[in-house]
């Protein structure tokens, strides 16, 4: 019963985000996440384009999502320095700038360094949604917030590749693959012009300064795991991939020794160790990746399978996953009603519907392989999206319950990171699996083995669900 008095940690009197706010952050969620992968659909029509070849691809995609997750800790501690609103402007005219020098790269590189500040505009902006909604918002109308965050989250995750195939057929004025990119820079200006008007501003009561060691230390870290995983298939698996990932646990126990050293003297790390002593990141952190892992591989895989092996055009391919769009969407809006009735239990009812989504399309694989289609993939999709729409805003708001609001910028930045870096990394490892099976074993069965071992990260975050507090705040 002292729930309400627990989540309610923003003065009558401090800043308060209305409605039509909300909705201007959570256009600036959308964004980093949808063009995460909206590229997927048009990967085929830029390979066509620049001759990029297989391992400049993978750059694209591997190249934004590194820069992404390297600085969104960063991108979390410098809202709460210099205020939220302030960052979140900068990097949503950041984002609107970069996608426009994707969308007009002349050659294969330039997309690639178009696509790396990308990424780092989205982590300027990004952490700021959620430390805005941690700060001016309280009670029920958080758990509502978190609640609709995690809809954009997963819907933007899933509409991204369907709008790709939609961009990419529509081939507007002639752009082909490039409106994929340009479309974003009227949203961009849309969200400059509602944010100004709209969203408050806030900032940590007692800011941090930049923890320069630490913030190193993370980038050497998430690089030299992401970025050998990201490009070794595509390069053949040159020696440099191997010294990287050899170098990544080298450099991931420095920075938690430095972390956990400036901590116990009162410093400021980036990520402080003593976050982790709250029982909502502690229990609901491990959860996020490996349903991020899953959710990454399985939409790179999906829209690969289906182009190459039941050779699907690009908005056939974006349109196959709009049943797991509306049922994610659906199964989002009941979460905050659920949760009230049976709590945490919720996650895990959701990972047991995932599983079984997974295993109809494994089923719908193998039964009639020649003839898959739509129709035939349509209850998996359902039933998987439903799962994952039980799961992702709940995970969400169980992470955050009780991060301290001075703390807002750092603990959302820490899962945003977490969760990106997961995708991330499902993109490499389930991607590189399911392209090795696929040159030795065919498209039908590396699709239905990645199937299979994603549904093993699913059966783990089940089981973990049964240990988080069951009373969600």
């Amino acid at each position: 019963m002292g729930a309400p008095t627990a989540a309610a940690p923003v003065a009558p009197a401090g800043p308060v985000l209305s409605a039509l706010g909300l909705f201007t952050v959570l256009v600036g969620a959308a964004l980093p996440l949808i063009d995460f992968f909206i590229v997927n659909v048009a990967l085929p029509t830029i390979d066509r384009d620049l001759s990029a070849g297989a391992a400049l691809l993978e750059l694209v995609v591997a190249g934004y999502g590194t820069a992404y997750a390297v600085l969104l800790v960063l991108g979390g501690r410098l809202g709460d320095m210099f205020g939220r609103r302030r960052l979140f402007l900068a990097g949503m005219a950041a984002f609107g700038l970069t996608s426009l020098a994707c969308g007009l790269a002349p050659d294969a590189w330039s997309l690639v360094a178009a696509r790396v500040a990308q990424g780092a505009s989205a982590a300027l902006m990004l952490p700021q949604v959620l430390a805005t909604i941690q700060s001016a918002t309280a009670g029920p109308r958080r758990a509502r917030a978190l609640s609709l965050y995690g809809a954009t989250a997963g819907l933007s995750m899933v509409a991204g590749q369907i709008l790709g195939g939609v961009l990419v057929a529509a081939d507007i004025a002639g752009t082909g693959w490039r409106a994929v990119f340009l479309v974003n820079v009227p949203v961009a200006v849309l969200g400059l012009v509602l944010a100004v008007r709209t969203v408050p501003e806030t900032r940590s009561a007692r800011p941090a300064p930049v923890d320069v060691p630490g913030t190193a230390l993370l980038a050497v870290s998430l690089v030299t795991l992401l970025a050998p995983l990201a490009e070794g298939q595509a390069a053949g698996w040159p020696l440099w991939t191997w010294l990287s990932l050899a170098a990544f646990p080298f450099a991931a126990a420095a920075f938690y020794l430095v972390e956990r050293r400036a901590d116990r003297l009162g410093g400021s790390p980036l990520v402080p160790p003593s976050l982790f002593a709250l029982p909502g990141m502690r229990r609901g952190l491990p959860l996020v990746v490996p349903f991020s892992v899953g959710f990454g591989g399985f939409m790179l895989v999906m829209a690969v399978g289906l182009q190459q092996g039941r050779h699907f055009g690009p908005v056939a391919a974006g349109t196959a996953l709009a049943p797991m769009a509306v049922t994610f969407f659906a199964a989002s809006l009941m979460g905050p009603r659920l949760v009230g009735k049976y709590g945490s239990r919720v996650v895990t009812a959701g990972g047991v519907l995932q599983g079984l989504g997974l295993a109809l399309l494994v089923t719908a694989a193998l039964r009639d392989w020649s003839g898959l289609g739509w129709m035939e993939l349509l209850p998996g999709m359902a039933v998987c999206g439903f799962g994952q729409g039980l799961q992702l805003p709940v995970l969400f708001r169980i992470v955050l319950a009780e991060v301290p609001t001075e703390r807002a910028g750092v603990g959302s930045g820490v899962m945003v990171t977490t969760q990106q870096s997961a995708l991330a990394l499902g993109v490499a490892t389930l991607g590189t699996l399911f392209l090795s099976l696929a040159a030795s074993a065919g498209m039908r069965e590396a699709l239905v083995i990645t199937l299979l071992v994603q549904l093993a990260a699913v059966v783990l975050t089940a089981g973990l669900s049964l240990r988080l507090p069951r009373a969600v705040i």
